[in-house]
């Protein structure tokens, strides 16, 4: 009993510094986050003069109604629901099946077609902004939800593929093999076998890219003009004055932008992590 109690010592000993850092990257992470709880529930003359501490002149819930009300987040969040769900369901098919195609086809060619979505992944989206412009003005698709749903499918399409295709890599060729005697075709193998193996991976793939279109700001203020089809991350620019930004309106925007997304993310974050880490099938 001695020995053990020595062991477990030296071993928490030996996890201190790694406590102390993540204590540190805890606080650094939720302090930011409090903050915010904070200030959404102060009147704007307090948050100005007491930006990072507790409220203290009284608890106003009144924010996230007018913040509501002027930010007008219903429509706003509607349209980044009809962006982030559109985003997913694409990107879901384009990579889903680019992924078949590169981890059981054997195509000819296919690790130059991986290295190609390689380099487009590493590259800044921004550096396509100036030209896509002229481009989507040109066909029409500038102002309109569906021209920047075709371009996060684009954006996201790669990352996509890579993580399905390391899944479906993983799952074991005697299912298909199996599926093909009993006389499926290549897409029946896809829908019937390999989608329903991959779900912890499309899960993922959902979350990261449904994430990703919600929260999008630069691509959604320079292709969508117009207040109706606004999505609900640029809605933090109607608490922002000349001179002055209301930060408690701000801060109840934010609140109820990000509270959907999190609720979502903590009831699947077991799947999330189930997606990242393993392969397609249970060892």
């Amino acid at each position: 009993m001695a020995a053990f109690s020595a062991k477990h010592s030296r071993r928490t000993r030996s996890l201190a510094f790694n406590y102390v850092i993540l204590t540190a990257l805890i606080c650094f992470s939720l302090l930011p986050l409090l903050s915010m709880v904070f200030n959404s529930l102060k009147s704007d003359a307090e948050a100005n003069s007491n930006p990072l501490g507790l409220p203290l002149k009284g608890i106003r819930l009144q924010n996230f109604v007018d913040a509501w009300n002027a930010g007008h987040l219903g429509t706003n969040m509607l349209n980044s629901a009809f962006l982030a769900f559109g985003t997913i369901a694409g990107v879901i098919v384009i990579a889903g099946m680019a992924a078949y195609s590169l981890s059981k086809l054997n195509l000819p060619g296919a690790n130059y077609i991986t290295l190609y979505l390689l380099v487009g992944t590493s590259m800044p989206a921004q550096l396509f902004m100036v030209p896509l412009f002229f481009l989507w003005a040109k066909l029409g698709l500038s102002d309109k939800l569906i021209g920047v749903i075709i371009i996060f499918w684009a954006l996201q399409s790669p990352f996509a593929t890579f993580l399905l295709r390391s899944y479906m890599l993983s799952i074991p060729k005697d299912f298909e093999d199996a599926a093909k005697v009993d006389g499926a075709s290549e897409l029946q193998v896809l829908r019937h076998v390999i989608v329903p193996l991959s779900l912890p991976g499309f899960l993922t793939v959902g979350l990261v890219v449904g994430l990703g279109a919600w929260n999008e700001f630069l691509f959604a203020v320079t292709f969508l003009h117009h207040a109706n089809v606004m999505p609900i991350s640029t809605s933090l620019y109607a608490f922002v004055s000349r001179y002055d930004r209301q930060w408690g309106l701000t801060s109840a925007a934010a609140m109820i932008m990000i509270l959907p997304v999190l609720i979502l993310f903590l009831s699947l974050q077991r799947q999330f992590i189930e997606g990242l880490t393993q392969g397609g099938l249970k060892a």
